[in-house]
């Protein structure tokens, strides 16, 4: 169970900080590239597991990590619409 959550942290880290890259070409910090990597991780799963492309795979780092941060990618995407409307 701990490990799972170590996994998830690393994952979520190396995924948010790729998102961030992708979305803003810099990284935003640990702590924020961590909860975007593990919101995207969660919604990534969804968007993947939707279209029927298979769940998590145990010992799959690659996979988990390019599922995270297509997620992320997606999540960054949301919250810019968002929060551009408001401004």
């Amino acid at each position: 169970m701990a490990m799972g959550w170590i996994m998830t942290i690393i994952v979520g880290a190396i995924a948010g900080f790729f998102a961030n890259k992708i979305v803003y070409s810099s990284g935003q910090g640990f702590l924020t590239n961590l909860i975007v990597g593990v919101i995207g991780a969660v919604a990534g799963n969804f968007v993947f597991s939707f279209f029927g492309m298979g769940g998590t795979q145990a010992g799959a780092w690659i996979y988990s990590i390019i599922v995270a941060t297509i997620g992320a990618v997606i999540v960054l995407w949301i919250y810019n619409a968002m929060a551009g409307k408001r401004a």
